[in-house]
């Protein structure tokens, strides 16, 4: 089969490279995706140059957790039924040696959800890692995968970004009223196709432009600049709210601890690699089901080709306007 791969870590134009290597069969409890698409997450792309300086855990890596296509073998104590399967798949290259970014794929079946005919492919690969944080900082603090936030004004950081625009469909899923921010005008328009009943412009007039909105506050803040916005998001909470945060852009990160003591607020990191299996399963399901019912996912800003990988980790790390994907097939 054919696959990217990378034995050292370092610059992408460097160290991805395609290879043929023997395809990969699925072990006990396992399915073989045959890839149509592969996510391309800033995570994996850090893991690539060595951004945490954790070192390569296995001798060859083939990056990317998130993916889609269908199911073309079952391992042992899988039902055949899934044979032929259109799905999507997360998690491929959390704690695992290969990832998505080749022809084929094994993964537990545990990490597939089935998607609906009508379903874009090229949106199916994107949902794992930002849909699966996006879901988690919706529903985390109620029960161990859903909380219901009908009657809630949920404040999104950073709508525009990707897991941003997933929060936005999952707030509203979950029967939050859906506020987000974002960092220029241009933004807008990409907030508004995600969802979301209310924007406003990242300024200096934030606390009270929301506040005019929402006099009594928010019920629930998802952060992604978690230390630039802290004191903010503590002065537009209600008694009693909550943040998810899943990134910072400051670390380590101070806080106004006695704001946070007096109104009794919750604080929720999120690290997606490490929520539990049902949560991760409870986030795919939802996030094929709004897909299925019509949201339009998330703005792919370019496709590469698998031979083009190393274009789609520099259209990440240069932070170009939209999802970068790769197709393999």
């Amino acid at each position: 089969m054919k696959a990217a791969i990378y034995t050292e870590q370092g610059p992408a134009t460097t160290v991805l490279q395609i290879q043929e290597m023997e395809e990969i069969h699925p072990l006990e409890n396992e399915v073989q995706i045959e890839i149509h698409y592969s996510g391309v997450n800033p995570g994996e792309v850090k893991k690539r140059a060595d951004t945490y300086g954790v070192g390569m855990p296995y001798n060859k890596i083939i990056p990317h957790s998130d993916g889609s296509g269908y199911i073309s073998k079952v391992g042992s104590r899988v039902d055949e039924k899934w044979i032929g399967k259109k799905v999507l798949c997360f998690g491929a290259q959390s704690y695992r040696q290969f990832g998505t970014a080749a022809e084929y794929c094994c993964v537990p079946v545990s990490n597939v959800v089935e998607v609906a005919g009508h379903v874009d492919l090229k949106q199916a690969a994107q949902m794992g890692i930002p849909g699966i944080t996006a879901h988690r900082s919706i529903h985390v603090g109620g029960s161990e995968v859903r909380q219901d936030r009908t009657n809630q004004v949920v404040l999104i950081q950073g709508g525009s970004g990707a897991v941003g625009q997933c929060v936005i469909a999952m707030a509203r899923k979950s029967g939050a009223t859906v506020v987000a921010t974002v960092r220029k005008e241009d933004d807008f328009s990409i907030a508004i196709s995600a969802g979301a009943d209310k924007i406003f412009l990242l300024n200096d007039q934030l606390k009270e432009n929301i506040l005019a909105a929402y006099p009594e506050g928010v019920d629930h803040i998802v952060e992604v600049a978690f230390a630039a916005n802290i004191d903010t998001d503590v002065a537009i909470l209600k008694q009693g709210g909550t943040i998810a945060t899943y990134a910072s852009n400051e670390s380590p990160a101070s806080i106004p601890f006695w704001p946070l003591v007096f109104s009794n607020i919750s604080i929720h990191f999120l690290g997606s690699d490490d929520f539990s299996d049902a949560s991760k399963r409870a986030a795919a399901r939802d996030l094929a089901e709004a897909l299925a019912e019509g949201w339009q996912g998330l703005a792919i800003g370019e496709i590469y080709d698998l031979e083009e990988i190393d274009k789609a980790h520099l259209h990440i790390e240069n932070r170009k306007a939209g999802r970068a994907l790769v197709r393999v097939r």
